[in-house]
């Protein structure tokens, strides 16, 4: 996990009434709190330009929940994802204190989310990846293993796709980092169902080797042909949702370059994840993308999203203002060290972020319509 860039920084916020999702740009001195109320209505969104559109959720970010949306969102909680924390907190203590790449932690964490996976009746397999020359880090007896898991329901030409990295750093067992994402692709996996009535298909992914360079992630992405890379529709990354201090930030969209905004289609990934993430009552700020595991699918043009709240880097007085915690102090204490452990896990960001993700695939999921490229 990667620190977000602080500047370039979108707020999002819904006003009753209206019901509209505003997005605006400032400096840190001229942001202030957005309070948000939930409308159970369809938003309209206002564009960069001034302009209200109402559009579907794969053109400009619409939240109007189908069935599945809000069904899924009101099942996950964070009680059943700690139990997936919990988890891979003892494998980490069982194995050194980490999960690392290359290590029996990472092989034991591999073969529990397998587990999970299978238990929930999901089509799984192990791809194996090779690490690069310059990086090899991370490197065992057996090739490096991915773990991927899609839904038998949907038209597998059109894949709805979120992922989240399974190795720690060798300090300490990364429950946080990133167990969070991996808890909560097993909770809203859980949920879903291998069968979902679903128009497009759902794919989970884990990917070892993000710590030494996302090379799990850049593995499986070049291992695709270039029609399976065409197959996936979008690529949601889920990377820090538990820290103690956090921020509630989205990622797609922002910048200006690819690397930093993504392809075309990334700032509606981004705009329905903020969008979900205020119906849960914070007010999101959108940024720019990091360098995770996303990457290799930005380069590939696929559309991408980020889910993230922040590692090392300090709180601002004007975030603590919005969201609460403490300012000047970081996100995660705990960053890529030993205290990464259950304890410091903060259940009620956690909460906000799976009612958030499992709306977001929902819609994805169930809409008939496709991002542009």
């Amino acid at each position: 996990m990667t620190d977000p860039g602080p500047t370039g920084q979108v707020f999002v916020g819904q006003r009753l009434g209206e019901e509209v999702l505003v997005l605006f740009s400032a400096p840190p001195r001229a942001r202030t709190r957005i309070r948000i109320a939930i409308a159970a209505a369809t938003l309209g969104l206002v564009s960069a330009c001034g302009s209200t559109v109402t559009e579907t959720p794969n053109s400009t970010g619409q939240v109007a929940d189908g069935p599945l949306a809000q069904k899924l969102a009101s099942e996950v909680s964070d009680a059943g994802a700690l139990v997936h924390l919990q988890a891979l907190q003892k494998i980490a203590d069982e194995n050194g204190g980490n999960r690392a790449a290359g290590s029996p932690g990472y092989e034991a964490s591999v073969n529990y989310v397998v587990g999970v996976l299978r238990a929930a009746r999901y089509d799984v397999s192990t791809p194996t990846y090779e690490l690069s020359g310059e990086d090899s880090g991370g490197a065992g007896p057996a090739p490096p293993r991915n773990v991927i898991a899609q839904t038998r329901g949907g038209d597998p030409a059109h894949v709805v796709m979120m992922g989240a990295h399974l190795d720690s750093v060798p300090k300490g067992p990364g429950v946080v980092d990133d167990g969070s994402g991996v808890a909560s692709l097993l909770e809203i996996a859980t949920h879903l169902g291998a069968s979902p009535p679903v128009h497009n298909a759902v794919r989970f992914a884990f990917f070892g080797n993000e710590e030494t360079g996302s090379q799990g992630s850049t593995g499986y992405v070049k291992s695709l042909t270039t029609e399976e890379r065409q197959k996936i529709m979008l690529y949601l990354n889920v990377d820090m949702v538990a820290s103690p201090n956090a921020g509630y930030f989205a990622q797609g969209g922002k910048g200006d370059d690819k690397s930093a905004a993504g392809p075309p289609g990334s700032a509606t990934v981004a705009r329905v994840l903020a969008a979900q993430l205020a119906k849960t009552g914070v007010s999101p700020q959108i940024i720019e993308f990091v360098g995770d595991d996303e990457s290799p699918f930005i380069d590939a043009g696929i559309p991408s999203g980020g889910a993230e709240n922040g590692d090392r880097k300090k709180k601002t007085p004007e975030q603590a203002q919005a969201w609460g915690g403490q300012a000047d102090e970081a996100y995660d204490h705990c960053y890529h060290t030993a205290c990464d452990r259950v304890d410091n896990v903060n259940r009620d960001v956690l909460n906000h972020y799976l009612h958030a993700l499992a709306g977001t695939v929902a819609q994805f999921a169930t809409s008939n319509e496709k991002l542009s490229r």
